[in-house]
């Protein structure tokens, strides 16, 4: 039991946890599990910049492109496969690697909380739906604070379903911790200075746009997705979206990603530096030295 471990690389979108955690992997033979709640989605690839074959260099990579984006992807559905492969990589005598921005997934696995199971109410999610997204977001961040720190603000089926929680059972989401994780744990942030995430946010907006993202929306599009749901898929989907529509121009488009995305940045450092467990590092030599004496020790 004991020498179950887990690594977590986690850090601000555009920090560079992709490849950081492949560098770590091929070294301490390692198979990295996806911790993004939209690279779950098949056919959002260049959007939620998911890693591409060449890039893995080998590695296993799980928990990519899981489940059609038309169907719902709860953190409980998260929960209970990462585990399944959490297990299947010890049993391989292999150390996964948990990596990713999103914190409610994480946090899923790392305190094996668990979201209290309430049933759809179909007539209420019709009323929530009549909102639009920041209004949901408001709404949400008054009666459940704690819930609205580490959500998705653009992701509608998200907010829907924590009002949704909040309203049935008249309280905050209760983070109900089941029996702790039967292994030790890493957990390794990289931190960057605004400065800099301003500037990889940038690279990697240009970068997506080069390598087809508006393609890529046009192809979802015609699958069947709707421009609502689209819009709801994250900030590159929801501004590519207003600007094939003709809402906005394509300067508009790139300048609301980019701001948008420096200001979930910010949000997801919030979430992470509430927890005294992450080591923050800045270089790949303090995160080997780290990993190292984690696994030998």
């Amino acid at each position: 039991m004991q020498n179950k471990k887990l690594i977590v690389i986690l850090g601000p979108t555009a920090s560079g946890k992709s490849d950081l955690s492949v560098k770590l992997a091929k070294e301490f033979k390692g198979e990295i599990i996806s911790a993004d709640s939209r690279q779950v989605y098949k056919g959002m690839d260049i959007g939620t910049g998911k890693i591409t074959k060449k890039e893995m260099a080998g590695v296993p990579h799980h928990l990519l492109s899981v489940v059609e984006p038309k169907r719902k992807f709860t953190v409980t559905n998260y929960q209970n496969l990462a585990g399944k492969k959490i297990n299947e990589i010890f049993k391989r005598n292999n150390i996964p690697f948990l990596v990713g921005g999103t914190g409610f997934y994480i946090q899923s696995i790392t305190e094996g909380i668990q979201i209290p199971q309430v049933k759809p109410d179909w007539r209420l999610r019709k009323k929530l739906n009549s909102f639009e997204t920041e209004e949901l977001f408001k709404m949400l961040k008054k009666k459940d604070p704690q819930r609205a720190r580490c959500i998705d603000r653009f992701n509608r089926h998200r907010l829907i379903r924590a009002m949704e929680i909040v309203i049935k059972t008249k309280k905050p989401i209760p983070l109900i911790k089941k029996e702790l994780p039967e292994f030790k744990m890493l957990m390794i942030g990289i931190k960057k200075s605004p400065a800099q995430l301003r500037k990889l946010i940038k690279e990697r907006l240009m970068k997506r746009l080069k390598q087809g993202l508006i393609a890529e929306v046009k192809q979802l599009k015609k699958s069947g997705l709707s421009w609502k749901k689209l819009e709801d898929s994250g900030l590159e989907y929801k501004y590519v979206s207003q600007y094939l529509q003709n809402k906005i121009i394509r300067m508009e488009m790139i300048e609301k990603i980019q701001i948008g995305s420096e200001h979930y940045a910010k949000r997801q450092m919030t979430w992470f530096k509430r927890n005294k467990r992450i080591n923050w590092v800045k270089n790949y030599r303090e995160v080997k030295i780290l990993t190292r004496n984690f696994i030998y020790k």
